[in-house]
């Protein structure tokens, strides 16, 4: 790698680029400036309302994005209707899927999500000229899939409350990375319905282990979606992480 690619600082990178987390921590961090700047003239900024689609199952696929802020929400359709979640996404990751034409799932804004877009075709063509672009997005992909299994463990041999201990522990570790001790505040970025289904339980129980939670001082509940976490230490030892 060239010093003009490892120089994040180059003042010859667009503006936006230079204080974007997917420049620093996201795939784009694989690219030269120049193929930053060529990328930055056919990206697109846009704010996205919660519960907008982002990506349809089947649909075609014309452009991939990186989340700049806000939770994505994966789910999967079965035949008769049912929808599953079977995932989520945060700033800085990647929105799509590489080497084939449709994503094969549906991202829906779970929140405010503001996305940085672009053709696909240009970034299909960056990541056969770019090795670094291809090995950062294998990294996700291994990321994704780490994450995955982690899920299929929580899912399969957790308790309700380790369930529910595990979901906030998530959110609050991937909306602030760098912590691992501590306090930290988040807005849920999912209704309690969605809770339960992406924990495999009912609403009921969902709520019986945050109030249980809560009594515990695990967390404080400032209203029906902020949740702070006084000591993230002891919610992971709750979630059994």
């Amino acid at each position: 790698m060239d010093a003009k690619r490892k120089d994040i600082h180059n003042s010859d990178i667009p503006v936006l680029c230079r204080a974007c987390e997917a420049r620093h921590k996201g795939v784009c961090g694989a690219l030269s400036t120049d193929q930053l700047i060529n990328l930055n003239k056919q990206s697109t900024l846009k704010r996205v309302d919660s519960g907008v689609e982002l990506i349809g199952e089947t649909q075609q696929a014309e452009n991939y994005a990186n989340i700049i802020s806000g939770v994505v929400k994966l789910t999967k359709m079965m035949a008769d209707g049912r929808q599953q979640i079977v995932g989520l996404q945060f700033a800085p990751d990647f929105l799509g899927r590489p080497f084939r034409s449709n994503s094969g799932i549906t991202a829906d804004a779970a929140t405010e999500v503001n996305i940085c877009s672009f053709p696909k075709t240009m970034i299909d063509r960056m990541i056969r000229e770019t090795p670094e672009l291809e090995h950062k997005l294998l990294e996700q992909t291994l990321k994704e899939l780490d994450e995955a299994r982690d899920w299929m463990l929580t899912l399969g041999r957790k308790t309700a409350s380790e369930k529910v201990a595990s979901f906030l522990y998530l959110i609050a570790t991937h909306i602030n990375p760098e912590l691992e001790t501590g306090s930290v505040s988040f807005d849920l970025p999912l209704t309690r319905s969605d809770i339960a289904d992406f924990l495999g339980l009912t609403i009921e129980t969902v709520s019986r282990q945050m109030t249980k939670l809560r009594k515990d001082e695990i967390i404080l509940i400032q209203n029906n979606r902020q949740v702070e976490v006084p000591d993230l230490a002891k919610l992971a030892e709750r979630a059994s992480q």
